[in-house]
């Protein structure tokens, strides 16, 4: 039984994470075209799924969602690194590589960016992506985010130190081409 609908798109829908996801977000950490783009290089077993899902998805310091497809997962993503004085947060999230190219990361990340702007009262959204993940930096551009700058050798992924390229989005900024949350 799948968790309460939070957000519903046209594509895509965005649900609270619940225990019975577990088994579906370990599989994906687990998979190098996942955890490398994330930068989570450490394999993640049941009770190290378990232990993120009561700290970080039940916590208050994140937002944190699964992404569904006719009820079935496809990914996930949400809001950390919470500035609650400058009205900001860092976005991150992921697709499984079974389900890439089909445009449910976009559908998705639009949402959430709707949501951060019309229900959080966000000013600004950040992301931060690997060199490496050109998809995921097309995907930012491609709904509004502007390229601000890049961290040389900042990170180590894929088997080698790796640019990160720093995104932001401003609220004003932001055309939601009729996304409605």
């Amino acid at each position: 039984m799948p968790g309460p609908l939070f957000i519903d798109g046209d594509t895509v829908s965005l649900r609270p994470i619940e225990e019975e996801d577990l088994a579906f977000l370990k599989e994906h950490a687990n998979d190098p075209t996942v955890w490398r783009s994330i930068g989570w290089p450490k394999p993640t077993n049941g009770p190290a799924e378990q232990q993120f899902f009561e700290e970080r998805v039940c916590g208050d310091d994140s937002i944190n969602l699964l992404f569904t497809v006719d009820e079935q997962p496809v990914g996930t993503g949400g809001f950390n690194q919470f500035n609650h004085e400058l009205d900001k947060a860092e976005l991150g999230y992921w697709v499984a590589p079974e389900h890439h190219q089909q445009g449910y990361g976009s559908a998705a990340v639009e949402l959430l960016i709707e949501y951060g702007f019309a229900e959080r009262n966000f000013h600004r959204i950040e992301a931060k992506v690997f060199d490496f993940n050109t998809a995921s930096q097309n995907l930012l551009e491609s709904v509004g985010f502007t390229k601000e700058g890049v961290h040389r050798d900042a990170y180590y992924a894929n088997g080698s130190y790796q640019d990160v390229h720093w995104y932001g989005l401003l609220e004003d900024e932001w055309d939601d081409g009729g996304v409605e949350i």
